[in-house]
């Protein structure tokens, strides 16, 4: 199971409304790599997406990206967005581990950590 959300650090609060896909990635032709859509959501009013991958396939060993969206979060604070997106790659060796990644987001930075 793959988890995410968003603190907004800056202003002490989840990131509401912030469009977010999971990829994973695959060997595509010529040896070049490409990524797989696996999900897409918005987190809600407490960052987070419910239910994110309830209707998808099980999880497979892979390296996988999450991709936030920032350019519409900011734009609505009625800040510019010095990152207009943030992605995490991040490698999945046992897919029945439960992976959380949380982002910490402010407008000139961002973190993030494997969570629990």
């Amino acid at each position: 199971m793959i988890t995410t959300h968003v603190l907004d650090t800056a202003l002490g609060q989840p990131g509401s409304g912030i469009e977010v896909s999971l990829c994973r990635q695959h060997e595509s032709s010529q040896d070049q790599l490409g990524w797989t859509s696996v999900s897409k959501g918005i987190t809600n009013h407490d960052g987070r997406i419910p239910g994110w991958l309830d209707d998808k396939p099980a999880l497979l060993p892979g390296i996988y990206r999450i991709r936030f969206e920032l350019d519409d979060y900011f734009s609505k604070l009625g800040q510019s967005a010095f990152y207009p997106f943030a992605e995490i790659v991040f490698r999945v060796e046992n897919p029945a581990q439960h992976f959380h990644i949380p982002l910490l987001l402010s407008p000139f930075s961002y973190s993030t950590y494997r969570g629990s």
